[in-house]
């Protein structure tokens, strides 16, 4: 679902009936377990979590207005998505995240580079997300995000 919405409530409030309390889920999930100095916001249609100006005032390469993107949640027709940017600019935590719901899940992971797919809301594996965004903090990301423009 692309949304219009300028709040995360009113973003909730468009979910369908059928996705809707797993979205709110994954959201308390991630407000509950996300390092200290992310910000939750909406951004690209979905609820984000941001880097906000006051701790890295470049803000995004491709429209430094604004913030540093991080985390995304997004209720869409035939899914849920968890959008984890540190997931596809850090292969050994990619590595460890696709490994360990590998060995404690039984649904195949649907993911792409930083997208984590899931049909069922009952397959979202709320532990290993909790654990997952615990990993990186602002700080971490803001050096990571860096790094990724450094030619080697």
């Amino acid at each position: 679902m692309i949304s219009k919405a300028s709040t995360v409530e009113e973003y909730l409030s468009q979910v369908a009936p059928d996705k809707q309390a797993a979205t709110e889920k994954l959201r308390q999930i991630v407000k509950k377990n996300i390092p200290k100095g992310f910000q939750e916001t909406m951004g690209y249609g979905m609820i984000g979590y941001v880097v906000p100006h006051k701790l890295y005032p470049k803000g995004y390469h491709c429209t430094p207005k604004d913030p540093l993107p991080f985390i995304n949640i997004a209720a869409q027709k035939n899914f849920i998505a968890l959008y984890h940017m540190g997931l596809y600019g850090d292969k050994k935590l990619y590595t460890w995240f696709t490994t360990e719901y590998a060995n404690n899940y039984k649904v195949r992971i649907d993911m792409g580079k930083s997208c984590i797919r899931f049909k069922k809301p009952e397959h979202i594996p709320y532990d290993l997300i909790a654990e997952l965004v615990r990993k990186i903090t602002p700080e971490q990301w803001i050096e990571r995000y860096e790094n990724a423009f450094v030619k080697k």
